[in-house]
């Protein structure tokens, strides 16, 4: 059955110009992909398109003859759609926005590869058609973070910024912005960082601002005034800033509790980064997500065997940077709270 990339007329003098990747005779997917081509190995299909940087809905339609199972990620990892099952004859279409950008993953990391790469991968991958259109009015979810945030570009290494875009439909994208190792003093003082942000920021954009891991020699004074020159920017653009507590640091006490220093974000100074978040918060008037109680909550809820999934533990021995498991269970925290607190129109929310 021969199937089709469907391509906007206003890219075709484009992608003409691209010298097309085509899939094999006899795979799942036929010979009409002309952008994309079999994963070797892996039963995926990747594609990409040579496209300048902007904003870009993609219109996918899922399934065919035979059952399966098809999930869709693009750029520096980043999951786009979940993993959607389809049953044998079935075609479910799917559209998303990916916000493509130089370089694709970390501000300060490598380049990637220019334009947009996508790859339908999950336990049985079935596409029909794909469409991709520029949306340049479509808003953008600004993150400003750390590693715990950021497209982290090799496993198992996931920010839960690199798992929220499942959670956004047509007319939305995450902008991760977020890098690893940063504070909220690095942040400012890179061009390659805020100012990057800043510059592209448009009236109504959110910009989710969680710093604090790499704050510890910070003192408060400095902390919240970097916090307040970041939402001051923001809000000149006419974004809206959302301040955001950070991920909790998986630290057990005896009794089964968070520890009250490391875990929960106490720098050596005696610094308690969350509290200071939810006092300017409040100070300024600006919405705020409590990712530590949030984080917290889930992890002593599990306990400390079985949140040991949630991070790197049994991979890296590392209890601060989230699994694939960990950062999608707090990216859909986020979700949960980007919609009740309406920081996002209902219509773009899955």
């Amino acid at each position: 059955m021969k199937r089709t990339v469907v391509l906007a007329a206003s890219l075709l003098a484009l992608l003409a110009a691209t010298a097309p990747a085509t899939a094999h005779a006899g795979t799942p997917y036929g010979q009409g992909l002309d952008h994309c081509a079999e994963a070797a190995g892996r039963g995926s299909l990747a594609c990409h398109f040579d496209l300048p940087p902007g904003t870009y809905d993609v219109t996918v339609t899922l399934g065919g003859d035979t059952a399966g199972a098809t999930a869709v990620s693009g750029e520096t990892r980043r999951a786009l759609l979940a993993e959607t099952p389809t049953r044998a004859g079935e075609r479910l279409r799917r559209s998303f926005t990916v916000d493509v950008r130089d370089p694709e993953g970390e501000p300060t990391g490598a380049t990637g590869t220019p334009g947009l790469d996508l790859l339908f991968g999950g336990t049985a991958p079935r596409v029909e058609s794909l469409r991709v259109t520029p949306a340049p009015a479509a808003t953008r979810l600004f993150l400003i973070g750390d590693s715990t945030v950021c497209d982290q570009p090799g496993a198992p290494y996931t920010g839960w910024g690199q798992q929220l875009p499942v959670h956004l439909k047509r007319g939305a994208a995450v902008a991760n912005h977020a890098d690893g190792g940063e504070s909220t003093v690095t942040f400012l003082s890179n061009p390659a960082l805020f100012d990057r942000v800043e510059a592209a920021i448009r009236p109504g954009d959110p910009v989710l601002i969680q710093l604090a891991h790499n704050d510890k020699q910070t003192d408060a004074a400095g902390y919240r005034a970097n916090l307040t020159a970041l939402v001051e920017r923001v809000r000149a653009r006419g974004g809206e800033p959302v301040l955001v507590t950070p991920i909790v640091r998986r630290w057990f006490n005896a009794d089964g509790t968070l520890d009250n220093g490391v875990a929960l974000l106490v720098n050596g100074l005696g610094v308690d980064h969350p509290a200071e978040i939810r006092a300017l918060a409040a100070t300024l008037s600006t919405p705020l997500i409590d990712l530590t109680a949030l984080t917290r909550a889930r992890v002593e809820q599990l306990g400390p065997e079985p949140s040991k999934a949630l991070y790197l533990t049994a991979e890296k021995r590392d209890n601060t940077h989230t699994s694939v498991r960990g950062a999608t269970e707090y990216a859909a925290l986020v979700a949960a709270e980007l919609k009740a607190r309406g920081l996002l129109p209902e219509r773009v929310l899955r």
